[in-house]
């Protein structure tokens, strides 16, 4: 067995196993921890798919941004250690009737799949690829995406403010 298929394996256990983490963890900062290794997991698991833009932005957008946003507003409000769920079993019947439908589903699926094997190309950088059409062909629609973030952004804040000095009033 190749190295690249043992790694694939073992991120996609990690990625796997945190997930379980995450759903069955009745400890919301646990949750949260267990969220950043599975977005880790399947940014590495985008490295060896050759995928390197895809792996920095999963990197950068979901677990620099977005997990972090999370983390804070777990800590900062002081809900994360003292809160847990109380889980209700409810509708396990057709929970697991659905669930092994679908299991079903794409095991069939995924067997009666004629999967054609086909030899990788040399591995190439995207990214350099991608930055070059950006700055070149898609400059336009680049900026123009760029404004109406900037306008979105300025319009959110001048929003959260006006709610907030009428609410001081």
């Amino acid at each position: 067995m190749e190295l690249t298929a043992i790694l694939f394996y073992l991120f996609s256990l990690v990625t796997i196993g945190a997930a379980c983490v995450m759903v069955f963890s009745k400890n919301v900062v646990y949750s949260a921890f267990a969220l950043m290794f599975t977005l880790i997991g399947v940014a590495a698991i985008y490295v060896l798919l050759y995928a390197d833009f895809l792996a920095a932005t999963q990197l950068l957008v979901y677990v620099g941004g977005i997990l972090i946003l999370i983390l804070f507003g777990l800590m900062l409000t002081g809900q994360g250690h003292t809160y847990t769920f109380k889980s209700v079993t409810v509708n396990i019947v057709p929970g697991t009737v659905l669930s092994v439908a679908a299991g079903g589903l794409l095991i069939y699926a995924f067997v009666k799949t004629g999967w054609n094997v086909v030899e990788p190309i040399e591995r190439t950088e995207t990214v350099n690829e991608m930055g070059m059409m950006l700055m070149g062909s898609y400059i336009l629609p680049f900026i123009v995406i760029g404004v109406l973030l900037l306008i979105a952004i300025i319009g959110a804040i001048l929003m959260s403010t006006r709610i907030s000095t009428e609410n001081t009033n």
